[in-house]
């Protein structure tokens, strides 16, 4: 049955532009609800020619929302229409374009559609969506090939990432990479510390077809983070970190030749692990580096007996009784010869005493009452030469708006010297170990500062500790130079005998040498774990005696202010007060189960992990920096590195225990090897406070050495108390956080500073600020007010109680500003105060 092929067509051949309606039999198709439409038969000359196609519809993604445009191009054709999955495509999607071949003078037409990601989803998982073109003419149809329209994507999650290995020099490495699934599907690349691997200009690498790389032989310069990049139209995805250690392991040298016999009859040789040196991670060498053999008796050195012991031991004597005769007459005559001269030489006596204790204390003031105080003025009129230089400009300028205190000294009118560090830190610590009392301080030059100071002051610092030592300038007398240690105790059998509910609170810190005259109290500053709320607290300072018994020497709150000893107890801080040297410690005793101390909660994981096993080490420890960064230390000596921030858990008194438990595991990948549902640390391990690195482990076990994503939660609390738990989300082959990170505070000072360098006050505008304020005002305007204005006004009677209040709240304020301290802030408090009479002076020549 005839049909009606449709509506006007426009035809152009040459110059003639004819408008036909075409009704014609004998051709005929169906499109469901639409008809075709032709146009008038080609010319004569074309009649038998089949349609073939200039351009076929391609294969196509659809890139997130954006359609896709498929063309057809076909000639010489009177009609082409799209089918799409078996059904034709609506006549109105079709974008018709109709030209003539200048060459053949063959008609030309070209036909358009866009194809939807909605279109395409609607059979989606059914099978392919596809379309093709078809083409007429007046001799029949042609077809083209099928083009595939397909939603593209990459997805997140790689099927398998490449693991971190350590590996032998020149040994071959083989990294896998199975890239997540797409379409298309993904092209890989291989990076090495974020630089793309190129195996044409590296012949060392080799990247298979299944996406591995390969390095034929390990070089020490491979060792780096190497990342599997995949990536197509849609995205880019980069895999985990895996970090490739090149490992060399150390080597013997040959055995030294044998020593001569000695005293003891023993011989000894050595060899070295240097032939090769371990390095980056290698092993050390296996065995002794140093043997002993036991001589003959021919061998054995023949040694005095009898009544030669005895004259040998005689001369001994005699020499040792002339050396020291000799050296105290030499001491007498150098004595004689600088007696009258500058009153800051050293006295002698102090370093050849070896700081013997002494009972002097010094004077105390005879009128303390808080108003009436009279400034001890004496110590400011000593000369001196050279330039006053601050710590932070050596033009000794300073330059603020509030007021000419701060304003520029004269240059060439002072010098205040800096004391000078002793050059041999090992003779130092063997001198103060020789001595009873010294024996049992740790050996060790990194947790110990120590340095030569006189009557100008000066600061001693434990680094990222939390601890040190300011001695105010005129605290050691003049005419006097002390060697002076600052040092954490960390020994097991050191630890104070604690009884009852008392907990240690605070590190124990020794400085020293003990019984040394000091005319002005020193300032020990050192961090506490309490929660600060001291209602709940009976807090001691606890000092050690010469004997080796430890005492009470103040509790908090009851203060005398009589007493060499004084404490203020900050937030996280406590300072002490303390006109002798010796080694203290915080102990606090509860008076309620409300109170708690502060635990700082750190979780460590190997850096690396190369078998099925993979452990999570919790701390519980004081939340003191001491303690930070005695974990942190020690976790890099085992390869750890923190999976989380750390936490701060409150832990009362309440004798109850603390438990630890993990959960939230993904099953199919990761199991715990615990047998228990939780762990548990007792509680007097934890309240006492004495054993440093309380922690526990959990054992954990991944299904396959490809499963790297672990997620799970960590919960701590305490038993019928609260608690916290923690969430944890990270890959085990990518170390994402260094170490020392942010949590460790990395204080980057120098360990010992002596003099004007260690303030930031200049000494001589710190006298100043003294003679002005230390003189009562009857409207208060003093130092009253200064310490009210720095918020010190709880210690008002024991500032009264010295013979220079201003410089004792000068010394606090030291102690709390030494890295952030703001002489301008300082200033606008003088300003405040209403001291604009004592600025107007300036220190010149004649003053000094």
């Amino acid at each position: 049955m005839p049909l009606h092929l449709g509506p006007f067509v426009r035809w152009r051949s040459g110059l003639v532009l004819t408008w036909i309606c075409l009704f014609s039999s004998g051709f005929t198709f169906t499109g469901g609800e639409h008809a075709a439409t032709v146009t008038h038969p080609l010319p004569a000359a074309f009649a038998d020619l089949l349609p073939h196609f200039l351009v076929e519809p391609d294969d196509v993604y659809i890139v997130k929302n954006k359609p896709v445009t498929l063309t057809c191009r076909s000639t010489p054709a009177t009609q082409i229409y799209f089918k799409c999955n078996s059904e034709w495509v609506h006549q109105d999607q079709h974008l018709i374009e109709r030209d003539v071949d200048p060459a053949t003078g063959l008609p030309v037409m070209q036909v358009k559609i866009d194809i939807s990601r909605q279109q395409v989803e609607k059979i989606f998982g059914l099978e392919d969506y596809w379309c093709q073109c078809v083409a007429w003419s007046t001799t029949g149809t042609q077809k083209s090939q099928k083009a595939y329209v397909r939603i593209a994507y990459l997805r997140k999650n790689f099927e398998e990432e490449p693991l971190g290995k350590e590996v032998a020099l020149d040994q071959e490495v083989l990294l896998r990479c199975h890239p997540p699934e797409g379409v298309p599907p993904a092209e890989v690349e291989w990076q090495r510390n974020e630089e793309l691997i190129d195996p044409k200009t590296d012949p060392n690498f080799f990247i298979t077809v299944d996406h591995n790389l390969i390095i034929k032989q390990a070089r020490l310069a491979d060792t780096g983070n190497y990342t599997c990049v995949a990536k197509n139209i849609v995205a880019r995805r980069k895999s985990s970190s895996a970090t490739v250690i090149v490992y060399v392991d150390g080597g013997w040298s040959e055995w030294s030749k044998w020593s001569p016999c000695g005293a003891d009859c023993t011989m000894w040789r050595s060899r070295e692990c240097t032939q090769p040196s371990p390095s980056t991670g290698g092993k050390e060498c296996q065995g002794l580096d140093l043997q002993s053999l036991n001589c003959t008796s021919e061998q054995c050195p023949q040694t005095a007996s009898g009544a030669e012991d005895v004259a040998l031991y005689v001369g001994i004597v005699a020499v040792a009784l002339c050396l020291t005769l000799l050296l105290i007459v030499l001491v007498l005559v150098y004595r004689r010869k600088k007696e009258g001269l500058d009153a800051d030489v050293a006295d002698s006596s102090i370093l050849t005493t070896g700081f013997q204790p002494m009972g002097i204390k010094p004077t105390k003031p005879e009128n303390s009452h808080l108003l009436t105080i009279q400034p001890d003025l004496t110590t400011t009129t000593t000369s001196y030469q050279g330039t006053l230089r601050s710590r932070h400009e050596v033009t000794g300028k300073f330059s603020v708006s509030n007021g000419p205190l701060l304003e520029p000294l004269p240059n060439g009118s002072h010098t205040l010297h800096n004391g000078k560090l002793p050059s041999d830190p090992n003779d130092f610590m063997n001198r103060l170990s020789s001595q009873t009392y010294f024996k049992t301080l740790p050996r060790d030059n990194v947790n110990t500062s120590y340095g030569t100071f006189n009557f100008l002051g000066g600061r001693l610092t434990l680094p990222s500790t939390g601890i040190s030592l300011l001695i105010p300038p005129e605290a050691i007398p003049r005419g006097k130079i002390y060697e002076i240690y600052l040092t954490i105790q960390k020994k097991e059998d050191m630890r104070l005998p604690l009884a009852g509910c008392q907990t240690l609170l605070s590190p124990v810190v020794s400085c020293g040498p003990p019984g040394v005259m000091l005319t002005r109290p020193v300032i020990l500053s050192m961090d506490h774990c309490t929660d600060a709320c001291l209602e709940n607290w009976a807090i001691r300072l606890k000092k050690q005696s010469y004997e080796g018994t430890w005492e009470d020497v103040l509790q908090l709150g009851e203060e005398v202010v009589s007493e060499p000893y004084y404490c203020q107890l900050e937030v996280e801080t406590c300072r002490v007060f303390t006109e002798q040297l010796g080694r203290f410690a915080l102990v606090g005793e509860s008076l309620s189960m409300a109170a708690a101390k502060r635990l700082k909660l750190l979780m460590f994981a190997p850096a690396y992990c190369s078998t099925l096993e993979y452990n999570i080490r919790v701390y519980c420890m004081d939340d003191t920096q001491d303690l930070l960064k005695e974990v942190m230390q020690m976790e890099r000596q085992l390869g750890g590195r923190l999976i989380d921030e750390p936490h701060v858990l409150l832990f009362k008194d309440s004798y109850h225990n603390l438990r630890l438990s993990i959960h939230d595991m993904p099953q199919a990948h990761w199991r715990s090897k615990l047998l228990a549902g939780y762990q548990e640390i007792p509680f007097y391990h934890i309240w006492s406070g004495s054993q440093r690195t309380l922690h526990c482990t959990f054992t954990l076990e991944r299904q396959s050495l490809s499963t790297c994503d672990l997620t799970c939660t960590l919960c701590v609390w305490q038993v019928e108390g609260e608690g916290q738990s923690f969430t944890l989300d990270f890959n085990i082959s990518k170390d994402i956080r260094p170490l020392d990170s942010d949590f460790l505070l990395m204080d980057n000072c120098t360990p010992a500073l002596a003099g004007p360098s260690a303030f930031q006050i200049p000494y001589l505008i710190r006298q100043k600020i003294c003679s002005s304020l230390d003189t009562p005002c009857p409207n208060g305007a003093d130092w009253r007010l200064l310490a009210q204005r720095l918020k010190l006004d709880r210690h008002m009677s024991f500032f009264a109680s010295k013979a220079s209040p201003t410089s004792v709240i000068l010394d606090l304020w030291e102690t709390q500003h030494f890295h952030s301290g703001n002489l301008n802030q300082l200033a606008a408090v003088m300003a405040e105060i209403g001291k604009q009479e004592a600025m107007i002076f300036l220190v010149s020549d004649g003053e000094c």
